[in-house]
């Protein structure tokens, strides 16, 4: 069996190829390469983004399904909020100001 690495958080999440964190119960979409100098620069560039973050690379063993054998986070993912409208209202649409090849309207005094 080969080894692989992959990321790891503080909450056990792993970087995945979608490249957002997943919690490991589906080992196939987690992001692993075969060289540990990769998954340094890969964490590296995601804690230069998020200075909050606590990670590691570990290396793994795959399956013969060429699967990592991680363990599942006991933490639950982190929710993104997702901005819904109140039924019956529409979007709006920001004040703009005119557009250069528009006529404005002159005033003369």
């Amino acid at each position: 069996m080969t080894d692989v690495f992959v990321v790891r958080n503080q909450l056990g999440h792993y970087w995945g190829k979608a490249k957002i964190w997943v919690d490991g119960s589906n080992p196939r979409t987690v992001m692993r390469t075969r060289h540990e100098d990769e998954a340094i620069n890969s964490l590296f560039e995601l804690s230069s983004k998020d200075i909050e973050l606590r990670g590691e690379v570990i290396a793994v063993t795959l399956t013969e399904r060429s699967e990592p054998i991680i363990e599942t986070s006991e933490n639950p993912l982190p929710e993104e909020p997702e901005e819904e409208l109140e039924p019956g209202k529409e979007e709006e649409e920001p004040d703009l100001p005119p557009a250069a090849d528009t006529p404005r309207s002159s005033k003369t005094a």
